[in-house]
């Protein structure tokens, strides 16, 4: 079968669908039920080839309709192939002073539906577009959840190790700052040692594990917590200080060997440069599904690759994040967020499998999977979500 010419096709249509998805956590017997806010964008040509793209963790209804709304009529008409242009306008056009918030969601959206519509027209994988260092990439599982007890934690623990997967994530801080009730963060804080004391305890010294605050500490009790889990073999503390003060995190970076991590839910570059400048983290986690696409997470790639400091996944949507890994030379890690993936078995289809804690990408063009069609009429229809948390 001959590739289809890329010459002479034009943008004709730009859809967003803003979908509330139900979402099933199951652990160690344990179950927690939870939705999950995503926005599908889908952009078309006039010869009929459809690229898919995808965003999540924020108001559906918004950045849909800023889709349809404001960047929509920017791209009709448009060369699909010209990404690095139609990037540059949508941020004109939805963050000219470099705003940070909704716009990126959208336009995350919408570069992720022209890389994968680049691929189907070039006959290729984004991860070979982007680079093609390496067509599988290293898993590590989030799979240790707040509502789970420190018995449940261990035994979740070893069932991810006993399924291969040698790198383990778990949740800190219990939203402690969001929630604002009366529990000290003293204690909140001890608790968490415990948990992953616990863990550690239940899977040995080797496999690796990783530890996520959200954003929920402020900087004195994330450094308190950061000095107590140094002893645990802990790789790394994931947005351990509310909003990612910078200022603050490379104080806390400079006082705790513990390892800092950042960065999924930044979406301007200039946040990117500041987290490396301040020298405030250990890694930079930038999200394709997030931060504006992959034609931004490859240029904060290039940011941290000349601070000589390591890339990452964080926060979820592995099958999109994997292309990025996979096409650069300094990919990392990619996250296997366990509800992330039930949603993204749910709208998509010919999902890959992981094997042994990796995932292997093919050479199949485009992102390498299809839409769900009949499930997202289905959602689509779902009242939306009260909020847009991940699990």
């Amino acid at each position: 079968m001959s590739t289809p010419s890329p010459m002479a096709r034009r943008i004709t249509a730009v859809r967003a669908h803003a979908l509330n998805v139900p979402n099933r956590i199951e652990a160690a017997g344990k179950v927690r039920e939870t939705d999950l806010s995503v926005v599908i964008c889908e952009i078309e040509t006039d010869d009929g080839l459809i690229g898919h793209g995808f965003t999540a963790i924020t108001e559906e209804q918004t950045v849909a309709t800023a889709i349809r709304e404001v960047a929509a009529p920017a791209l009709l008409g448009a060369d699909p192939l010209t990404r690095e242009a139609l990037w540059d306008r949508l941020c004109w056009l939805m963050a000219p002073r470099g705003q940070t918030g909704y716009a990126m969601h959208a336009i995350a959206a919408v570069d992720i539906a022209l890389w994968d519509l680049a691929g189907k027209i070039l006959g290729l994988p984004v991860w070979k577009l982007l680079g093609g260092a390496r067509d599988r990439v290293p898993l590590y599982a989030t799979c240790g959840f707040g509502f789970l007890d420190r018995d449940d934690l261990a035994t979740t623990a070893r069932d991810w190790v006993e399924a291969g997967f040698t790198r383990l994530k778990m949740t800190v801080a219990g939203e402690a700052l969001r929630r604002r009730d009366a529990t000290p963060l003293e204690e909140v804080i001890a608790e968490d040692v415990a948990r992953v004391a616990a863990v550690r305890e239940a899977v040995g010294p080797g496999p690796r594990l990783y530890v996520d605050a959200n954003c929920n500490l402020d900087p004195v009790h994330a450094l308190r917590l950061a000095q107590r889990l140094v002893p645990l073999d802990v790789d790394f503390f994931e947005e351990p200080i509310q909003r990612n003060d910078i200022g603050a995190m490379a104080d806390m970076r400079a006082r705790c060997p513990l390892p800092l991590a950042a960065g999924q839910n930044e979406g301007q570059s200039f946040r990117f440069r500041d987290l490396l400048a301040g020298r405030a983290v250990d890694v930079l986690q930038p999200n394709v599904t997030i931060g504006g696409g992959f034609t931004q997470a490859a240029r904060v790639a290039g940011m941290a690759e000349a601070f000589a400091v390591p890339i990452a996944n964080g926060g979820g949507w592995p099958f999109h994040n994997a292309h990025l890994h996979a096409g650069l030379a300094n990919g990392g890690l990619v996250e296997w967020h366990v509800p992330a993936v039930a949603v993204c078995r749910m709208l998509f289809t010919d999902l890959p499998e992981p094997e042994a804690g990796t995932l292997a990408l093919t050479d199949r063009p485009g992102l390498g999977f299809d839409l769900n069609h009949d499930a997202i009429a289905e959602l689509a229809n779902r009242p939306s979500a009260a909020g847009h948390g991940k699990g």
